[in-house]
């Protein structure tokens, strides 16, 4: 007997196939729809054009637009709908909260999907660290899909918790939800062709994924190796002749305004007939006060559209391009057979979002999210990610120094510093402080030291465990003792920020969870970090200049120009420590 070529899923295959008939039928009109919008002006992504119609929904995907009628029906006459807005890269991590939360937040802002790379937590934990974020995202009422971390540390320089070579990666493409392989944001290994970043890329094309780019300034020959490798996008890129000299060498292009990097404003030009297409909205780290204050893809579609881009190109640039890079093909439109994920905003405007739709589900309306459970995350990965910290604390004698080291120089709201000459003390009337890398995955006992200018601390001490990515501890301060006991701070909470002044704790905010996350929901941790970034600008930091933030990036040797590593200060461009 011959086997059908539905084999041993024919039950599954004979459920989806009447579900399918009855999706054809509802599109036919010869069976009300279970929910109709009626009178949507409505984003056709295909025609660039605003179109009027009835968009029928049947289960989780759209039947039809036209003319139709449902056993439900929601009028949706001035309104405008949208495709569900996607963010095409971030680290769910760096929202400090669990992805559960990170859901709340981002539904009321029209998102429905997110493509997150879990390297942060990966850095920490290893394999345990996608797992855990796998679990963690589960079911959520936003699709989390996936891009697997490329760099477990980001360079050779990193001391981080793991190292991931593309063996240990590989299992993880069997999940539908992993979409492929995240920034490469080792340029020199690919241009060096180096075997290791070579064989990540080879085995994400063998899976016929793409490979997401993270290469600051790379332009002629360099550039041309780095797309030649098999690399598609880049998010880095700050201004318009480095995104264009991308663009013109097959990149797509996402166009980044995060909470530290902002590159928005400067890249507008791009979204235009000629480029829009190539363009995609990303948010890469966004912390809990945007979110509830600027709010997600949302906030960069109202910006790009009061600064003149044609709502259409922004619109598209916010789903359908994303949904299109990433092989998402039944998403980011409004059109038959497309996921019914779905955006209701008041205008082409001001775009207040007013109903979401997930699935054809109702997920967000008059302002409250629809309740939903947070998705279980198996107990030893739970108890994994409550124990890592492992180093004894500090004295204000694992600080000194008697030699001159390198002054780092930040730039505000970019993630790029310069070079300030060498310091051999702090100086605080002229802005030069101390700035410290401590490791804490292996009890290696390494610090790297150096000194910063342009932080502006002129009393106390301010220490992370948010240290892009390797994520050891990072702190500045006003002198050794300060600067001691902000790091035994972050050691006994077990991972977090804190501002301190002397001995004394003026503010602090836990993440117990692999010293990236709080447990709490965001209203309250987005509480604790402005009260902590209020008593960091209380002693100095000055106003443009997250103290977090920015500091979380000092520690990142992926970034030119200078980076202070567990090792010292190291040079991005010439690949050597100072």
């Amino acid at each position: 007997m011959q086997k059908t070529a539905l084999g041993t899923n024919r039950d599954v295959f004979q459920a989806d196939l009447a579900e399918k008939q009855q999706l054809i039928r509802v599109a036919m009109g010869l069976a009300p729809a279970e929910l109709v919008l009626k009178n949507a002006v409505y984003l056709n992504v295909f025609s660039n054009e605003w179109l009027t119609g009835d968009i029928a929904v049947q289960g989780n995907r759209i039947a039809g637009v036209g003319s139709y009628s449902g056993k439900r029906e929601i009028d949706l006459a001035g309104k405008i709908l949208s495709p569900g807005l996607i963010d095409a890269h971030i680290h769910l991590e760096s929202s400090l909260v669990s992805p559960a939360e990170f859901a709340r937040a981002v539904l009321r802002a029209g998102t429905t999907a997110v493509v997150t790379d879990p390297h942060e937590i990966a850095n920490v934990m290893g394999k345990d660290g996608i797992q855990y974020m796998l679990e963690a995202t589960e079911n959520l009422p936003i699709d989390v899909f996936f891009m697997l971390p490329s760099c477990v540390p980001a360079t050779p320089q990193d001391e981080s918790g793991a190292r991931l070579s593309f063996a240990d990666i590989e299992a993880f493409y069997q999940n539908p939800r992993v979409r492929g392989l995240a920034e490469m944001m080792d340029y020199p290994g690919v241009a060096n062709a180096n075997a290791e970043p070579l064989l990540k890329i080879l085995a994400a094309r063998q899976h016929g994924h793409p490979v997401d780019g993270h290469a600051p300034l790379l332009s002629g020959q360099a550039l041309n190796a780095y797309v030649a490798a098999g690399i598609h996008s880049d998010h880095e890129c700050s201004n318009p002749d480095e995104a264009l000299e991308k663009l013109r060498c097959g990149h797509f292009i996402m166009i980044r305004e995060g909470t530290a990097a902002k590159n928005l404003d400067a890249l507008l030009p791009l979204l235009c007939e000629q480029y829009a297409s190539r363009c995609l909205f990303a948010t890469d780290d966004k912390h809990p006060e945007d979110l509830l204050l600027t709010g997600h893809i949302d906030g960069m579609v109202r910006r790009a559209v009061h600064a003149g881009v044609d709502p259409v190109f922004a619109l598209k640039a916010a789903s359908f391009n994303a949904a299109q890079y990433f092989g998402l093909q039944d998403k980011g439109a409004i059109a038959p057979g497309y996921f019914a994920d779905l955006v209701v905003f008041d205008n082409l405007t001001d775009f207040t979002v007013q109903q979401v739709y997930k699935n054809g589900t109702l997920m967000f309306d008059s302002g409250k999210v629809c309740d939903f459970a947070d998705p279980p995350v198996s107990e030893a990965l739970r108890q994994r990610a409550l124990d890592t910290f492992h180093l004894p604390p500090v004295t204000p004698a694992s600080f000194q120094t008697n030699q001159p080291l390198p002054v780092l120089q930040i730039i505000k709201n970019q993630l790029m510093t310069e070079k300030c000459g060498t310091a051999d003390k702090i100086d605080i009337k002229k802005d030069i402080l101390k700035i410290a890398v401590v490791e804490r995955h292996h009890n290696t006992g390494h610090i790297g030291i150096g000194y910063i200018h342009g932080y502006g601390l002129t009393a106390g001490a301010v220490a992370t465990s948010i240290a892009h990515d390797a994520h050891n501890i990072i702190a500045v301060g006003c002198s050794d003792e300060e600067l001691s006991a902000a790091v035994n701070q972050i050691i006994q909470n077990k991972g977090g920020m804190c501002v301190v002044k002397g001995t004394q704790v003026l503010s602090e905010v836990p993440l117990p969870v692999a010293g990236l996350m709080s447990d709490k929901p965001l209203s309250t941790v987005n509480e604790q970090l402005e009260t902590a970034k209020k008593a960091a600008s209380a002693l100095g930091v000055p106003e443009g200049i997250d103290p977090f933030m920015t500091l979380s990036f000092v520690s990142l040797p992926v970034i030119p120009k200078l980076r202070l590593t567990t090792k010292g200060m190291f040079d991005v461009q010439t690949q050597s420590y100072l």
